[in-house]
């Protein structure tokens, strides 16, 4: 037999594994687990409307009751949920509005909130009132500007009457920047010119 030679050991240079190799490993595992840890808040706040499935959801038209519930030249509060809620939302997305109810199926449906500084507002039929208690702001039964800090009067949800239900567009407050109804003071020109006058 031949004596084979013996075999060349490998470089231990291959084999070893530096210690500036291994905290570069760590540290990219870390920024990686880093960069995770901070997308996914953004990533399920950009997707949840698509898992949710409530496209365009906070424009929902939602019951308030049945016609009966609400008697002719009469102003009643009424509450509605909130379409746009969460779990832990509780009790807070119970909102009320104040339902007057003109003529058969004729109404108007305030925002309970004040269009000062949003406190919500009081009805006294005694009256015939609507008042603000924060800052003493006052509105005529049909919610335009009697006295007080707001310059407009209430603001109005949107309604339509369906199979016998009073029905409103909900889900964001009825302000100037939304489509809702806004009935605010009648300006009158005493002068008759049209114009004004310098």
């Amino acid at each position: 037999m031949i004596p084979q030679p013996a075999p060349t050991p490998e470089p231990q240079e291959k084999n070893l594994i530096t210690r500036r190799a291994v905290f570069f490993k760590i540290g990219v595992l870390l920024n990686g687990l880093a960069a995770i840890v901070l997308a996914t808040p953004v990533i399920g706040y950009l997707v949840s409307p698509i898992l949710a499935g409530q496209k365009g959801g906070y424009k929902n038209w939602i019951t308030l009751g049945e016609l009966d519930e609400f008697p002719e030249n009469q102003t009643r509060l009424a509450k509605f949920k909130n379409p746009v809620t969460g779990v832990s939302d509780g009790k807070t997305d119970d909102i009320p509005c104040w339902v007057r109810r003109l003529a058969g199926e004729k109404f108007q449906v305030f925002a309970i909130n004040c269009a000062h500084l949003g406190c919500p507002v009081r009805w006294f039929p005694q009256s015939g009132l609507f008042m603000c208690p924060c800052h003493g702001g006052v509105y005529y039964q049909d919610g335009a500007r009697a006295s007080g800090p707001p310059e407009r009067g209430l603001f109005e949800y949107q309604y339509k009457v369906e199979d016998g239900k009073l029905m409103i567009e909900a889900g964001q407050l009825p302000t100037l920047s939304t489509t809702a109804a806004v009935r605010g003071p009648k300006l009158v020109d005493l002068n008759g010119s049209g114009g004004c006058q310098g």
